[in-house]
């Protein structure tokens, strides 16, 4: 097996060779050989428009063989502890796919008994067999969270807004600004409302300070101290809950092998449950479950979201590209790239590998983005102008959906890969304004030029349905997983999170107390100055 760094040493050979190489001249079949498209689990995926080549993918899946990456594939699969700083599996993927992996039934019935516990309940609420204090049915649902307990849950809620239960208005809340919880419980009639809290530590700041303004507000409008009945928490820490709660109160158990960021699939989606029904969440699970199955038995160059970190690796670690831009072209992927944000960025945005040494690669990108045609009349304008940006092209067609804007969809997102790409020079422009019977200057000329030459990638589901979605959210979940293996990072912590959370909860209770820690800076000092004055 080759030497890793022989085999980095390959890729930085290939990677001075196309740096400067006219993209153009790549694309294609023939340069990248069988390298250009992929398709698997229902999701084809088209690289063709990348500053790579056949020699150069070949060079990068050669280090991830000499990275084991086919091993580590195993071990995540069979329930190791690939979870190295906790000492732990990462088992978000065992909820939804009974057929995939190699754990015992004991521990895959462990990980999905809350989801199960949480399945149930959605179903006693939905039946009207679950009230609240006063009997009457429950007509509002309040989610609080925030980070991946509330990113999943608030995308899939988007995403299949016009398919919600008619019975139900449903909002979340995740920021410590108080406007956000108020806005959540205007308009809502205590009585019919269930709040339901998740924060798998059960000490999250934010969480704690919504869940107690929800919980002062069901007191107050009925009358009761014990609103429990109205309160479903979803939780690692049961014992915090039901201190928290003064009692028992309906607590759903989120594993310590799930993180936050892969929690969509276990009880923190018990919301969505409730509005959206199980059909939806069964073809949820079941599309993530058919990528689990690519994942796991594709053979490493066919693998959709090994081929996708590889681009990553490649892109950001020896092409030096900072940033990657996804633009979804489907209104139901509104949201794809905040969540996108914190699964990469949380997961991978680090520079220390598990032993504690400083990499020598750059590591995961910066992720920017949105909604597909609204961002070409904004953020489109630097992409093809300004320093640019590798662009992620998603696009989920709707086959029940009106034809011609269906067609202008998907007309929009080809001519912008195709406008990076090709750019137009200088002559096609003076050409193009004197057709139109202008006289330009250099200087108008100039100023429409675009350079092209830019990468993108197309990811295309020919549906736009639930399990499409499953699909994609377990595509990117694994991709940010092998990426991070094959960058030598654990994937599945996030000190990063923990340093700033520390120092808000002193800085707080000096704010209140009027009292300075004299380890302060001297800015952080003046402000905490003004602002108890």
């Amino acid at each position: 097996m080759t030497n890793p760094r022989d085999a980095l040493s390959a890729i930085h050979t290939e990677a001075a060779r196309l740096a400067t190489h006219p993209l153009r001249d790549l694309v294609g079949q023939e340069a990248m050989g069988r390298f250009a498209h992929l398709e698997g689990a229902g999701v084809f995926l088209d690289v063709s428009r990348h500053r790579l080549d056949e020699a150069a993918w070949k060079a990068l899946f050669a280090y991830g063989r000499a990275m084991d990456i086919e091993g580590w594939r195993e071990r995540l699969f069979s329930g190791g502890h690939v979870n190295s700083s906790e000492d732990r599996a990462a088992l978000h993927w065992a909820i939804r796919s009974d057929g995939v992996g190699q754990l015992s039934e004991d521990l895959r019935t462990a990980v999905s008994e809350g989801t199960r516990a949480a399945r149930a309940f959605a179903e006693a609420v939905r039946g009207e067999t679950l009230t609240g204090l006063t009997g009457e049915p429950f007509r509002n649902i309040v989610h609080i969270g925030i980070g991946g307990s509330d990113f999943g849950p608030r995308l899939l809620a988007d995403a299949f807004q016009r398919e919600q239960d008619e019975r139900y208005t449903f909002r979340f809340a995740a920021n410590t600004d108080p406007e956000d919880m108020a806005r959540a419980l205007t308009g809502l009639d205590p009585a019919e409302t269930l709040v339901i809290g998740v924060s798998k530590s059960f000490s999250t700041q934010e969480t704690l300070y919504n869940l107690t303004t929800a919980r002062d507000w069901l007191r107050a409008g009925l009358g009761e101290d014990d609103v429990s009945a109205h309160l479903a928490l979803v939780t690692s820490r049961p014992d915090k809950a039901r201190d928290w709660a003064g009692g028992e109160v309906s607590s759903f158990h989120l594993p310590d092998e799930i993180g936050g960021r892969y929690s969509i699939w276990s009880a923190a989606s018990l919301s969505c449950a409730i509005v959206l029904g199980p059909d939806i969440m069964d073809d949820f699970q079941s599309g993530a479950a058919e990528m689990d199955a690519h994942t796991e038995s594709a053979a490493l160059e066919d693998c959709l979201p090994l081929r996708l970190a590889f681009l990553d690796l490649w892109n950001a670690s020896f092409l030096n590209e900072g940033l990657r831009v996804v633009v979804s072209y489907t209104h139901r992927l509104r949201l794809l790239t905040t969540y996108l944000q914190q699964l990469e960025m949380e997961s991978n945005g680090k520079s220390v590998s598990p032993d504690g040494t400083g990499l020598a690669l750059p590591t995961a990108p910066a992720l920017m983005g949105g909604e597909g045609t609204i961002g070409q009349h904004s953020y489109h304008q630097w992409l093809h102008q300004g320093r640019g940006a590798p662009v992620e092209f998603v696009i989920a067609r709707d086959p029940s959906a009106d034809a011609e804007g269906q067609r202008a969809l998907l007309a929009n997102a080809l001519a912008q890969s195709r406008a990076l790409l090709e750019g137009r020079d200088a002559a096609a422009v003076e050409a193009s304004l004197r057709s139109a019977g202008a006289s330009p200057s250099a200087g108008e000329i100039a100023q429409r030029v675009m350079p092209g030459n830019r990468p993108s990638t197309l990811l295309i589901s020919e549906t736009s349905d639930a399990a499409m979605l499953g699909r994609l959210i377990a595509l990117y979940e694994h991709r940010t997983a092998f990426a991070g293996a094959l960058w030598n990072i654990n994937p599945f912590d996030q000190w990063g999170v923990e340093l700033g959370k520390v120092m808000a909860t002193g800085i707080g209770a000096d704010l209140e107390q009027g009292s300075l820690d004299p380890a302060y800076d001297p800015a952080t000092a003046a402000l905490v100055r003004r602002f108890q004055n």
